[in-house]
């Protein structure tokens, strides 16, 4: 979906189409933002499958899999199997991480790369030196994701794990300062990648300046810049931004999670559960608190800290009175009922190719939630909040966004170069976010500005032009166009009312077309 994850994987396509695997482009121009990592990976991909949205979302998934391994491991070996199981099936079933997944956010990778380099540090508290090189190497990761703030939600929980429990001492055993040197090691291929990008060509334009630094924007701009709104991307800050944000994101777990950690601050609560505890919870409190006070602010974000936020739920679930888990399936069945009557409503207004199935999906789900699942237990509690995150999912991805993507253009366009074999060289006029045509289309697309990059594509008959409605007057006022295919347009993840209703969707409804110079 636009923009982001359309722009992420036209950024790997292009990788793989010109052969390059250490510039990164949009629009053909030098691009400047985020870390090689999950382009690296996605392009391997595309090496290995072919280039495609499934091998795109690959990676992804598989190390999302690998994260939720270690989230495991390390519930385990402190508290027991069955917290540990709980723990994995609360974050594998949160909306947000379903969501990310297919999105393919960075923090879909961050919270594997951050959760397994915790588990190996931790480890290396006691045990083998390799602890330290595997923790380093997968912090390494996580940097080269998205740089090294992650290594806050890494480290923070340790250093306050030893200050609260008197061994700050830890902190002057050379192993930690080998694990340092090991992370800056490690992410060499991202530095140098910078440096050779950037830093080595100052003559080029970037953010509308001269002599940008690339390694600059690594260690500073992008990481301390937008948190304290100083870098080039700004952004506007909300105190409560991820309070309410977590609601929704981490459905259907949330309310148990904020009453879980209420119930971390009681001194019962405190006094029961081992001290190591406080490496997890010490790292989502101070992670949260960092990204409530920023200024750049994405829902997304906050998915770092969901394998945190799975153990302090399941560790607050598993001890949780008879008297509080009927408290909380009345509460878990008005959240059912509200979510399934708000997505059968968002069905019968859409009016899916085929709601009828979509709501026999949803009226399935509820039923075998119920019937399957009965009896005031902590059991019962989990598996109909699974129940619930596998209808939802199931609703959005075989009903409710195949429906919505018929919208995105670009990507329709895109598809049907490529469903009619159409062989000339992609382009878009006068339009910056074209990201899902950039990836589905066949070939590297050129992005056209002026009369005379027009002008050069009249000599090369081959060429396709994929452009908004607003500039066709201007280009039938220079030439003589052939008109080869008219597509809906919506910003498809800015849903309105107006476009879930079925009978008011014309009405907001933009138009893209591809176009011929003949």
């Amino acid at each position: 979906m636009e923009p982001d994850g359309a722009l992420y994987a036209s950024i790997s396509k292009n990788m793989i189409l010109r052969n390059d695997w250490l510039n990164l482009y949009v629009h053909g121009k030098d691009w400047l933002d985020k870390p090689h990592l999950p382009f690296w990976l996605a392009a391997a991909s595309f090496k290995l499958f072919g280039i495609s949205a499934f091998a795109y979302k690959l990676p992804s998934f598989l190390i999302s899999l690998m994260g939720t391994f270690y989230l495991y491991r390390f519930t385990a070996d402190y508290f027991n199997r069955k917290t540990a199981l709980i723990s994995a099936i609360i974050f594998l079933t949160s909306l947000h991480v379903l969501i990310s997944n297919s999105d393919v956010r960075a923090e879909a990778y961050l919270a594997a790369f951050v959760t397994a380099a915790i588990y190996h540090y931790d480890r290396a508290r006691q045990k083998s030196f390799l602890h330290i090189v595997a923790g380093s190497f997968f912090a390494a990761c996580a940097v080269m994701v998205k740089g090294i703030f992650v290594l806050v939600p890494i480290f923070c929980g340790f250093i306050i794990y030893w200050a609260i429990t008197r061994q700050l001492k830890e902190l002057l055993k050379p192993k930690w300062w080998i694990a340092i040197t090991l992370i800056l090691i490690f992410i060499t291929p991202e530095l140098y990648s910078l440096y050779v990008q950037f830093d080595l060509h100052p003559e080029k334009t970037v953010f509308g300046q001269q002599g940008v630094s690339g390694l600059r924007f690594f260690f500073w701009d992008s990481q301390f810049g937008r948190f304290f709104n100083t870098s080039p991307i700004k952004g506007k800050g909300d105190l409560s931004f991820f309070l309410h944000t977590t609601l929704w994101a981490f459905l259907p777990w949330s309310v148990l999670f904020y009453v879980g950690i209420v119930d971390l601050f009681k001194k019962h609560s405190r006094s029961v559960l081992p001290p190591e505890t406080i490496i997890i919870w010490s790292s989502a409190f101070i992670t949260f608190l960092l990204f409530s006070f920023s200024k750049f602010q994405l829902p997304h974000y906050i998915l770092v800290i969901f394998p945190q936020f799975s153990i302090i739920t399941a560790l607050y679930l598993v001890r949780i009175s008879e008297k509080r888990i009927k408290t909380f399936l009345i509460i878990q069945n008005v959240i059912f009922l509200i979510v399934v009557l708000l997505l059968g409503t968002i069905a019968v207004c859409f009016k899916f190719q085929f709601y009828g199935a979509a709501l026999a999906i949803l009226l399935i789900t509820a039923v075998s939630a119920f019937l399957l699942f009965k009896g005031a237990s902590i059991k019962t509690i989990v598996s109909r909040g699974a129940v619930l995150s596998i209808g939802i999912m199931s609703f959005l991805y075989l009903f409710f966004y195949p429906s919505i993507l018929k919208y995105q253009s670009g990507m329709e366009a895109g598809k049907w170069l490529q469903a009619n074999d159409i062989k000339a060289i992609p382009a878009v006029f006068r339009y910056d976010h074209a990201f899902s045509f950039d990836f589905y289309a066949n070939k590297e697309v050129k992005y056209l500005y002026d009369d005379a990059d027009l002008e050069e594509t009249k000599d090369q008959k081959e060429t396709v032009i994929y452009t908004h409605e607003s500039e066709l007057p201007y280009l039938k006022s220079k030439y003589n166009l052939e008109i080869l295919k008219q597509f809906d347009y919506y910003h498809i993840t800015k849903l309105k009312a107006k476009f879930i209703l079925a009978k008011s969707r014309p009405s907001v409804l933009e138009h893209f077309y591809l176009v011929k110079i003949k």
